[in-house]
């Protein structure tokens, strides 16, 4: 077995514009004080990581590292979760995405797509510059507006969207086996890999794609009254990240799943600040190390009620707390016998 690597922290919600989160250095000497020992980085806010550059300069790529480790802490992987978002948008949620899109290509979704594309293939490149195994992303959706099946799908529909998500991804995937990277995508309610069995499909589509891996992120199967544990058990062999995050769902009379359209803070399923919620975070770590994966535990934070930076401070802690430095020894090896064939014949009746 192997141990968990960790805490680390997912930057994504805290990078803003007053210190110490407006700049890599100084994000890093906060996380480092709170505990952390790695960073997930976002890569579209150009304070942080020039991607482009990243994927093209051994010597960028190195003084990024430096930079990031002169703090005490490591690089767990990179994130395109944006990027990977606009490989695949209905056009019925352009408007929106197009957020996520550089001022340029906004109103424009061809070459939002093509840029998004390249953007994950920097990433691959980047992260080998890096050193890095793993990657984080979203999958995108061409599917979503159709996730509850009404009015009636038409026959062939769910195949022939999961035949175009796969060619997009595919160019990409293979830029990731190129350079040794595992693309780990977080399934996610919004994607079209959104379960288990999304993600099957999706698998199928890509020929079974050794890089087609998973960012296990129990939150979003809380909210969906998934069994996360039971998930580990199914797919433990593609899992080569995982996002230490909290949920709860609590059903009404008036509200479930769907939410009513209400904020965040009034949905019967939210997120919390790891320790908050619901998830069974000692379940999981035993899960995961009985698997041994022994690739980062990352928190993220998401929290419509407690401070980030309160979730940060206690998240670390959390993450610490749960981290199983996995046993060398059985337990009973006080009472083992020395192998020897002639022995177990006698035992079993066969001298």
């Amino acid at each position: 077995m192997k141990t968990i690597k960790g805490p680390g922290i997912f930057l994504a919600q805290f990078i803003g514009d007053n210190a110490p989160f407006n700049g890599l250095k100084p994000i890093c000497e906060w996380a480092k004080s709170l505990g952390f020992k790695g960073i997930q980085m976002p890569t579209l806010d150009s304070r942080f990581i020039d991607l482009k550059k990243a994927a093209e300069s051994k010597d960028y790529a190195d003084e990024l590292k430096g930079t990031v480790e002169e703090s005490g802490l490591q690089i767990t992987e990179l994130s395109t979760h944006l990027q990977g978002q606009l490989v695949a948008v209905h056009p019925a949620y352009d408007l929106l995405f197009d957020a996520f899109a550089p001022d340029e290509l906004k109103g424009r979704p061809k070459e939002r797509t093509e840029w998004a594309i390249q953007q994950l293939k920097y990433a691959a490149r980047a992260s080998k510059n890096l050193g890095l195994k793993a990657h984080a992303t979203f999958s995108g959706s061409l599917l979503w507006h159709t996730v509850n099946p009404w009015p009636q799908r038409p026959a062939g529909l769910v195949d022939q969207g999961f035949t175009e998500l796969a060619k997009r991804w595919l160019p990409i995937l293979d830029e990731f086996e190129e350079n040794g990277v595992d693309l780990c995508y977080e399934i996610h309610p919004g994607e079209d890999l959104h379960d288990g069995i999304t993600y099957e499909m999706f698998l199928e589509k890509v020929r079974q794609h050794p890089r087609a891996c998973l960012l296990y992120d129990p939150s979003h199967f809380v909210l969906q009254c998934l069994d996360y544990l039971a998930y580990i058990d199914n797919y433990h062999e593609r899992i080569r990240a995982f996002h230490v995050k909290d949920a709860e769902f609590n059903p009404t009379g008036k509200q479930g799943v769907y939410g009513g359209y209400q904020n965040w803070i009034d949905r019967a399923g939210r997120f919390r600040s790891p320790g908050d919620g619901q998830v069974d975070f000692k379940g999981i770590f035993g899960k995961l190390s009985q698997y041994d994966f022994d690739g980062w535990a990352v928190m993220e934070w998401e929290c419509c009620i407690k401070n980030q930076e309160d979730g940060a401070r206690e998240g670390a802690q959390l993450i610490s707390d749960h981290i199983i430095r996995v046993t060398e020894k059985a337990f009973d090896d006080f009472a083992g016998v020395k192998a020897d064939e002639a022995f177990n014949k006698k035992v079993l009746g066969l001298d």
